[in-house]
């Protein structure tokens, strides 16, 4: 027996699953149909607990070549489990994985009336737990703090392509996923991956082809060091940004960002180009967004969310610097904005963006 205790003060009870021990976190859905293995190891997601909306999730298993980071959930809710996963690449049972990575889990839960809690009154902090607490003040009170700094790398590391190298990336690692240096690797890249907290002026003394600026999680308002660095660095060299360094880059540029209600989680927003009036099925995970009109004439908007009109892409044209809020790497997720990894590529090779 195990409960999910909301701070609106609802309560659902079902059955422990993955790690023992009580955890709190703030309570976020994510509508992946596939993608679970992919969903919990994303850093993006440190100090939130996960409510998976598709009913069943485990049927193929644990599959560790597919990681794409290391997690950092604080919890995982499911409303069927399954024991008995059937995939040739299967290695154990989504089970086991929670307890190995100390995720506390709870199954059997109405996830339908749980989703619609959190899109009629917004995300809000959960606890999971043995035995319901007499004081819950404790649940309202948590913060997801100091996010970036608990998932980020602690020293540089650089991976080569199979063939030739034609450029050289940095890749500032904010949580970064994995797929974001095999997109880049494909493409015959050099890619030094350094912590999120490297100054500039090392990154420039790397003398890099372009600067990429990784996904991540947490408030990117608090991410003032970040910024800072980020300030000194677009304008020199060729940077493009996906999801938290894509807000980061916003915020460098004098911008600033909003809480969104429930966030976009998932690998089916609906994402529309402005300049090919073309609209793409995009691959998400941020529960913040750029205001645009806070950035006046410094960027131009570039993409939109189809669903509620938010900002998910910028164009820095004078700086040869752009951002998208989506996931064009995927992982899990279409495929279809992947095109942007050859966009950056082409602006190391002096095509300019405005050119594009």
């Amino acid at each position: 027996m195990a409960y999910l205790l909301l701070n609106n003060g609802a309560v659902f009870k079902g059955e422990r699953i993955g790690a023992a021990g009580d955890s709190v976190g703030e309570l976020v859905f994510t509508t992946g149909m596939t993608g679970y293995l992919e969903t919990l190891t994303d850093p993006s997601y440190a100090g939130q607990i996960i409510v998976q909306t598709f009913p069943l999730i485990g049927n193929y298993g644990v599959i560790e070549e597919d990681f794409e980071g290391e997690p950092a959930a604080a919890g995982y809710v499911v409303r069927e489990i399954c024991g008995e996963p059937s995939n040739f690449r299967s290695g154990y049972a989504l089970d086991e994985f929670l307890k190995r990575k100390n995720i506390p889990g709870i199954c059997g839960v109405d996830t339908r009336e749980l989703t619609r809690i959190l899109r009629d009154e917004g995300v809000m902090n959960a606890a999971i737990c043995d035995v319901l607490p007499s004081e819950t003040s404790f649940i309202g009170k948590y913060r997801v703090e100091n996010a970036v700094g608990r998932v980020s790398g602690k020293k540089a590391e650089t991976y080569l392509p199979e063939g030739e190298v034609k450029y050289s990336v940095t890749l500032i690692d904010y949580g970064a996923k994995k797929n974001i240096v095999r997109s880049l690797l494909r493409r015959g890249c050099k890619v030094t991956v350094v912590p999120y907290d490297t100054p500039a002026e090392a990154i420039l003394e790397r003398d890099p082809d372009g600067i990429m600026l990784s996904n991540g999680p947490g408030d990117p308002a608090e991410n003032v060091y970040c910024i800072e660095q980020i300030k000194k660095l677009i304008g020199r060299k060729p940077v493009f940004g996906i999801c938290l360094g894509h807000q980061l880059a916003a915020l460098a540029m004098g911008g600033r960002t909003v809480k969104l209600k429930f966030g976009h989680r998932g690998v089916n927003q609906p994402v529309k180009e402005l300049g090919t009036d073309r609209t793409y099925i995009t691959s998400q995970n941020h529960g913040y967004a750029v205001v645009t009109e806070s950035l006046g004439d410094t960027a131009r908007l570039s993409f939109v969310n189809m669903n509620d009109g938010s900002c998910e892409g910028l164009e820095y044209k004078d700086k040869d610097c752009f951002t998208v809020q989506f996931h064009p790497e995927a992982c899990a997720g279409p495929n279809d904005t992947a095109f942007l990894f050859d966009r950056f590529i082409s602006m190391m090779g002096g095509k300019k963006l405005a050119e594009g």
